[in-house]
């Protein structure tokens, strides 16, 4: 009778450990973030991708598991067992669509999108408002990473760092104001209709289902439409100027970012 309890607290710390994948990001940025503190111009620009992408796993990692906890907080418990507290990447109901094609995004457009999602298991959470602070949960780690990415530079203490580690920080801060405000839009697909969605008709929800794959993807193809494009990201350097990130900053980081191009 004094055993099962034993196996299932055994069982809930494995399900709950931090993965060693999550932990090998934060190191690679950790580290790509010290070289660049510590000025080593012969790797600058690798450094600074290697940052920039460690930072912007770590940061889809923290999504996803923000609405897994979130999840779990509004009773589908069925999300300890999927390894969705581990903060592994690799658990994601598609690792594929999860990590590579924000990348993508992120590459071809400086911009933060999220890729494929934790799988909740909707029927288990009850309450039209449980399921919108699920969906919400997500961008909200965003808003979160965005804002303590930028408080370096209000707070004044970005100043003495080096320029290029200053201009990756500030790109890696866009990537997450632009997955925050962009996967709150109430398009099908994104959190922002899954915000939404429990409050819609149930008539509604149904027209509206077969276009939620490709929601992210419509969004992606009308920001890359130039005119879209420049309007969308002067709202995006506003945003960034509330926390004195000064102009220009991201976009050098940006460039820097894609190393290989000269």
């Amino acid at each position: 009778m004094s055993v099962t309890p034993i196996r299932v607290s055994r069982r809930g710390r494995l399900n709950r450990r931090i993965s060693p994948v999550f932990l090998g990001i934060a190191a690679a940025m950790a580290a790509s973030g010290w070289a660049l503190a510590a000025d080593y111009p012969s790797h600058t620009r690798f450094a600074v991708f290697l940052f920039v992408v460690s930072g912007w796993l770590l940061s889809l990692c923290l999504h996803e598991y923000a609405h897994a906890r979130a999840a779990l907080a509004s009773g589908d418990l069925s999300i300890e067992d999927k390894g969705y507290l581990t903060l592994n990447p690799l658990k994601y109901a598609n690792a594929g669509l999860s990590i590579l094609l924000p990348l993508v995004f992120v590459v071809l457009g400086g911009i933060g999108l999220p890729g494929g999602a934790v799988e909740v298991e909707r029927h288990r959470i009850r309450g039209r408002l449980r399921h919108s602070l699920v969906s919400a949960a997500g961008p909200l780690a965003n808003v979160v990473f965005a804002v303590a990415l930028m408080l370096p530079f209000s707070l004044g203490w970005a100043d003495g760092w080096q320029l290029e580690f200053r201009f990756a920080f500030a790109f890696l801060a866009l990537l997450q104001v632009t997955a925050a405000i962009v996967n709150l839009l109430p398009v099908p697909g994104l959190d922002g209709y899954g915000v939404l969605e429990p409050w819609l008709p149930r008539s509604v929800r149904q027209q509206l289902a077969p276009f939620a794959p490709f929601g992210m993807l419509a969004v992606f193809v009308v920001l890359y439409i130039q005119a879209v494009n420049h309007w969308f990201f002067d709202r995006m350097y506003t945003v960034m100027g509330w926390f004195h990130v000064p102009d220009g900053y991201a976009y050098y980081g940006y460039t820097l970012f894609r190393f290989w191009h000269h």
